[in-house]
């Protein structure tokens, strides 16, 4: 139908006017040469069905784009779900990586505190022992001067007492005192 209404307005386009010299139905005017040769044409597309393989063609390449934008379309859609669900997952991340860190900061803080406790029980524990060992050595020391005065006072009486008393006298009086002297230092 549309190329019969094609067909008309073509004959109504050249109208014989405008065409050459003589009469218009003769095989000697080349415009209706041309015109024949023109509805020939027509009619040898219309009998092989050109204009319906020709828009059979186009409406497969119509499908075809409308195919590849309905897939551009969805790998789009999916392409902006992976960008969200990305994005999401980097702010959790992050989230959780400033947790992370907020979280060995407090570890460090405590830790801190803790060494800095077990550092001042430390001190105090090698103040006393430095006090104690003081201490030990003082008693030490005074137990050295009490033993070394026992034993220059022992000395002492001995000489004194050998001078003063006989010698049978003053072994018998040295080897007592030995025993007192000590049973005392024990």
């Amino acid at each position: 139908m549309r190329t019969l209404a094609a067909l008309a307005l073509t004959l109504a386009a050249a109208s014989p006017a405008a065409a050459a010299t003589g009469p218009f139905f003769s095989l000697n005017n080349t415009d209706f040469i041309v015109l024949l040769a023109f509805i020939l044409f027509i009619a040898v597309l219309m009998y092989f069905n050109v204009p319906s393989m020709i828009a059979k063609m186009l409406d497969q390449r119509a499908d075809g784009i409308q195919k590849d934008l309905d897939e551009a379309r969805a790998l789009r859609e999916e392409a902006q779900s992976l960008l969200a669900s990305y994005e999401r997952r980097s702010r959790e991340v992050q989230a959780q990586a400033d947790r992370i860190v907020a979280q060995a900061r407090d570890d460090a803080r405590s830790n801190a505190e803790q060494a800095k406790a077990d550092l001042e029980r430390s001190i105090e524990r090698r103040l006393a022992a430095a006090e104690d060992q003081i201490a030990s050595a003082e008693a030490a020391a005074v137990k050295e001067v009490r033993d070394r005065a026992i034993a220059v006072a022992i000395a002492a009486a001995r000489d004194v007492a050998s001078r003063r008393i006989g010698a049978e006298k003053q072994s018998e009086l040295v080897d007592s005192s030995i025993d007192v002297v000590g049973q005392r230092l024990n």
